[in-house]
């Protein structure tokens, strides 16, 4: 902070002056401004490459490749054929829906480049030809002299040449203490976006744009592939394998008709039109495309912002979720976790149990106030004015007392000193913090007794906290020393400092755990620190911590065994991070990845469910993660695996609903031709029956509540699939008890001498109404369930009725439908098929809950 003082002559940053007569190193000039427009036509722009988008024919073309995409088109053209105008415009809308979401894909990536981009400083101050002038961050060339002050963010990668800094570098590291960097024969580094906290100093830049560590993060960000999720690879299958079988057979039925059964080839061809209607289940994409979006509202009203859809998919799977420390699992502030005072009094100003802090705590925090200035940048002294807020107004004011100098923390010092005046009364008081070590030595205590004082905060730092000593003395001369260790100062106790927890994650632990889900912590903070952050939070009881030196020097399949023995990785690098979350992949772990930092764009980026903290992550983060929190609640992590798993649960009631009831519309196309039988359906009925199936596929399973066990049993396996044939088998069998009591039904009343008219009205009501019942049949419950109530079960029995009493009751439709008034017999053959049809369906749900219980009590016996 800058004091009302004049600042110390001998500093390096006094006020700016002429330096070509008065300054006898040259370097101190900087670059003159011809040598500065050479480098920047040499080394280009201080920022990171851009990647211009992908143009937007080769994101259409590769639109036009996807299987998804043909399945649309060949529903589409097929409806137009056939005149239905309104499924044709539907479907073929939806393939302008797809390509809008591939544009706002891309587009994303380039966002998350330029947000990049923008951490860069806008303006930097250099000095060029002994002049101290702001430039444009983008004009910063390497060579240039950097004059860093409090609140600077550092426009490039530099080497500190004079002076000190503490600067929060949590952004590239995660650590949310700043660290300190003082001029030394070690070359120090200070790096691109990281914000000067405290101090004052030059430093040489050494690298820019995408040279600089940031620029390498933007590097790897960008040559990050994002994830495709199983379930699109496995739709992607489905629909070759359909779209494959559901032209063979139809080209077969077409000529089967025009050959065998002596029908005209365009009778032929409309035959094998609505086999193929038949097969193709139109529906999956629709039903993708609907539950996808919808989960993501849900997942809205949770306070969390899907920005990849297919994210929405992959939460069910999750099998680890690698959570970074800082921001994450903790709040990213620091607090006052622990006082000790110099008599040996411990306190914990967050127990509230304690009641008020005792008056040798008070007068500690009162000594730690003294020493920090009224507005730090600093996470710790931002601490200490937190708690001193405990103290009373007067204690806090200090009426009477001025400011006189402050003393900056040095290479030989690790220890800020505030020296005043008090009116009325002579000489300085003075308050210090700095390391112990220091406080020591500044004290001049004996040595046991300093000794117990580093016995005390090595105590403190094994719990995790950073420990700053404080000090206190008077200082009688009328001039103050120039340097601190020439004050006579008296020990006041010390503070440990923490990143507190979040207090909602112990209880979200325990629940993925319950759910199965690994939480593996990931942090640039030191081991001891993260070691206990995971004690707090109850992550695991193992004590053994990766870090990066372990990860650099283990090989992957070393690595992953150790990944195995561990749940802490402490002390990573972006890079690490990066490549952990692609090894579990590797592992045939499905990975979330949280994280509020540029270090975590890669890893959030190439993970399954990358996950951005919102309030207080970075834009890079937000970015190139396909969730965000907005609450920043490692709670609301959890309330997402949750809906993840409802929503694939109802994808696949959905789809074996919507496999369930192609079988009997498959049979009722086919049979009568093999039968020689008058035709069942034609495409007519298929269309109408679509209207129906379409948003019962949809809507109806996607309002459909959560499995009771949804948040009690582990994730799917990564390959499982909602396709699978063995997944498929009990709705089919479903679909097939329908279709043979459909065709039975059939067959009954044309032996009994009915007409195509009364059989076919037969079909289609018993169709219609089978259609509803297997509706009910998988989406688990009847039409209330308790807790739930879905209202759009009752809005699909409704369009049930509403269809049949159409085609039925409205003669012009009932003769374009070519269909009549079910007359005693046919009514009595279509109740005898519903009742069946309503045992076959209980027996079956009977026999797989035997079967379930059977698996479950199998490896007990």
């Amino acid at each position: 902070m800058k004091t009302a003082t004049p600042r110390d002559a001998s500093s390096p940053l006094a006020s700016p002056r002429p330096q070509s007569a008065r300054e006898p190193d040259a370097w101190r000039r900087g670059l003159d401004h011809a040598e500065a427009r050479r480098l920047l036509a040499e080394h280009g722009p201080n920022a990171l490459p851009g990647s211009g988008p992908e143009p937007l024919h080769r994101i259409v073309l590769k639109v036009l490749a996807e299987p998804m995409f043909l399945m649309l088109l060949v529903a589409g053209v097929l409806y137009l054929a056939l005149g239905d105008l309104a499924e044709a415009l539907f479907l073929l809308g939806s393939i302008f829906i797809v390509i809008g979401i591939t544009l706002f894909q891309e587009r994303r990536t380039q966002r998350a480049l330029e947000a990049l981009r923008d951490l860069s400083a806008p303006r930097a101050l250099v000095i060029r030809e002994g002049q101290r002038i702001r430039i444009a961050g983008r004009d910063v060339v390497p060579g240039d002299l950097l004059a860093l002050h409090e609140g600077d963010r550092i426009a490039a990668d530099g080497t500190l040449l004079e002076g000190s800094l503490e600067v929060d570098e949590s952004l590239l590291t995660g650590e949310a203490v700043a660290v300190a960097h003082r001029a030394a024969p070690g070359h120090e580094l200070v790096f691109a976006s990281t914000v000067v906290t405290r101090g004052e100093a030059l430093a040489r830049v050494s690298s820019t744009g995408s040279a600089t560590r940031v620029g390498e993060i933007g590097t790897m960000l960008a040559a990050t592939q994002e994830s495709v999720s199983g379930l699109q690879q496995a739709s992607r299958r489905l629909v070759r394998t359909l779209s494959a079988l559901a032209l063979a057979l139809a080209a077969g039925y077409c000529l089967l008709n025009w050959l065998w059964n002596a029908q005209t080839f365009i009778a032929s061809l409309l035959a094998g039109v609505a086999l193929s209607m038949a097969i193709l289940p139109e529906e999956i994409p629709v039903v993708m495309t609907v539950f996808l979006a919808m989960g993501a509202w849900r997942l809205s009203r949770h306070r969390v912002l899907t920005r990849r859809v297919s994210a929405v998919e992959a939460l069910g799977a999750i099998t680890v979720l690698a959570a970074d420390k800082t921001g994450t699992l903790t709040q990213n502030r620091m607090r006052v976790a622990a006082l000790v005072t110099a008599d040996g009094l411990h306190a914990d100003p967050n127990d509230e149990a304690m009641g008020p802090l005792p008056e040798a705590a008070l007068g500690l925090a009162e000594c730690g106030l003294l020493a920090t200035p009224p507005e730090p940048f600093d996470p710790m002294e931002k601490a200490i004015l937190e708690l001193a807020s405990r103290l009373d107004a007067e204690r806090r004011a200090r009426p009477g007392w001025m400011l006189a100098r402050e003393y900056a923390l040095t290479s030989e010092t690790l220890a800020t000193t505030r020296a005043y005046t008090v009116a009325g009364q002579p000489g300085y008081r003075v308050a210090v913090k700095g390391a112990p070590e220091t406080i020591v030595e500044l004290c001049r205590l004996p040595e046991a007794a300093g000794a117990d004082v580093l016995r005390e905060a090595a105590g403190l730092a094994a719990r995790g906290l950073r420990v700053l000593g404080v000090a206190n003395g008077v200082w009688h001369r009328p001039e103050l020393p120039e340097r601190q260790l020439e004050f006579a100062l008296g020990f006041a106790g010390l503070l440990g400092f923490g990143d507190p927890p979040r207090a909602d994650v112990p209880a979200a632990i325990a629940e993925c755990r319950s759910a199965g889900v690994r939480v593996l912590m990931l942090t640039g903070d030191h081991p001891v620190t993260a070691r206990a952050i995971a004690g707090a939070i109850g992550l695991s009881g193992r004590a053994g911590v990766l870090t990066g030196g372990d990860i650099n020097r283990l090989d992957d399949a070393a690595l992953a065994e150790r990944l195995r023995q561990i749940d802490i990785c402490a002390r990573l690098r972006p890079e690490q991070k990066l490549r952990l979350v692609r090894l579990l992949q590797q592992s045939g772990e499905v990975v979330a990845m949280t994280g509020d930092g540029v270090n975590d764009a890669p890893a959030l980026k190439a993970a399954d469910v990358g996950i951005a903290m919102g309030e207080r992550g970075t834009d890079v983060a937000r970015e190139a993660a396909a969730l965000v929190l907005l609450d920043d609640s490692f709670a609301s992590i959890v309330r997402a695996i949750r809906q993840g798993r409802r929503i694939y649960d109802n994808i696949g009631k959905a789809t074996g609903f919507i496999f369930a009831v192609h079988v009997p519309i498959i049979a009722l196309a086919l049979v009568p031709a093999l039968l020689h039988w008058p035709v069942l359906l034609a495409p007519v009925h298929i269309v109408l029956l679509e209207l129906l199936i379409d948003p019962a596929s949809s809507m109806v399973f996607e309002a459909g509540p959560e499995n009771p066990d949804v948040m009690r049993r582990p994730p799917r396996p990564r390959t499982h699939t909602p396709f699978a044939p063995a997944r498929l088998a009990f709705a089919m069998l479903q679909g097939a008890g329908l279709a043979a009591l459909l065709v039975a039904g059939c067959a009954l009343l044309l032996a009994q001498g009915e007409g195509a008219a009364q059989v076919r009205a037969t079909a289609f009501a018993g169709l219609l109404a089978g259609l509803f019942g297997l509706a009910l049949a998988n989406h688990g419950g009847g039409l209330w369930r308790r807790g739930h109530r879905n209202p759009w079960l009752m809005w699909m029995l409704v369009g049930v009725a509403a269809v049949l009493a159409g085609v039925l009751g409205i003669p012009a439709l009932r003769a374009l439908m070519g269909l009549a008034l079910p007359d005693p017999s046919a009514a009595a053959t279509l109740g005898m098929m519903l009742l069946l049809l309503s045992a076959w369906l209980v027996l079956l749900r009977l026999g797989i809950q035997g079967s379930r219980r059977q698996r479950a009590v199998s490896p007990v016996a």
